[in-house]
């Protein structure tokens, strides 16, 4: 309970009704109490952080891979943010609270290069996956000197592994060595190109999941 001191002008001290009194260096004055504003959490609110922290959960593990893979997207913006709103709109699927990435349409990378060929991926050697692919480097913009970038996400582990400056369009394979550790865990593998200037990238293609041996 608030206090009046020294008559009805004097002081005031403490709450009385909406207004709060102290005293300061001899100086006593009065403020309005504070409202309370309740933290807005409606659905849609909800929804988004949710799926904002399933995109980044995602992301940070291939930071380095979309630096690379969405430069020519950084217009205004860091290349994260970029791979960040492009996944958020076009990769979320799932019904509230249950959202999901759909890992065929979160990009890793962008661009008007020719992408890869019927690619896929081998996981049958202990401690490595074997990406293949055919050559289509006679075709549209592809060059046999293109340099495969190859990544392989393990979300048990929120980790990943990949190579950006990898083999040749031409040498239609590259290995990647994975830890020991990723044995028995689900990955997730993709893949794309970049010429040999470093100034064309393809958009990036999910090549499917596998079981680590």
């Amino acid at each position: 309970m608030g206090k009046i001191g020294r008559g009805i002008l004097g002081g005031v001290s403490g709450k009385v009704a909406n207004v709060v009194g102290s005293r300061w260096k001899g100086i006593d004055y009065i403020r309005a109490k504070p409202q309370s504003v309740a933290n807005p959490r409606t659905l849609l609110q909800v929804n988004q952080r949710t799926k904002f922290a399933l995109v980044l959960r995602f992301l940070q593990p291939n930071l380095n891979f979309i630096k690379i893979g969405y430069k020519n997207y950084a217009v205004k913006k860091s290349q994260f943010n970029s791979a960040m709103s492009y996944i958020l709109n076009n990769a979320i699927t799932g019904v509230s609270p249950d959202f999901e990435i759909d890992y065929s349409m979160a990009l890793l990378s962008r661009g008007n290069l020719a992408g890869a060929l019927n690619p896929v991926f081998d996981l049958t050697t202990p401690g490595q996956v074997q990406f293949s692919w055919d050559d289509n480097s006679a075709e549209g913009n592809a060059l046999a000197t293109d340099k495969v970038m190859v990544l392989v996400f393990n979300p048990l582990k929120g980790e990943s592994v990949y190579l950006t400056e990898g083999a040749a369009r031409a040498d239609l394979s590259q290995t990647v060595i994975i830890p020991n550790s990723y044995s028995g865990d689900e990955l997730h593998m993709f893949i794309s190109f970049m010429n040999f200037k470093e100034t064309q990238l393809s958009n990036s293609i999910y090549i499917g999941s596998g079981t680590a041996s």
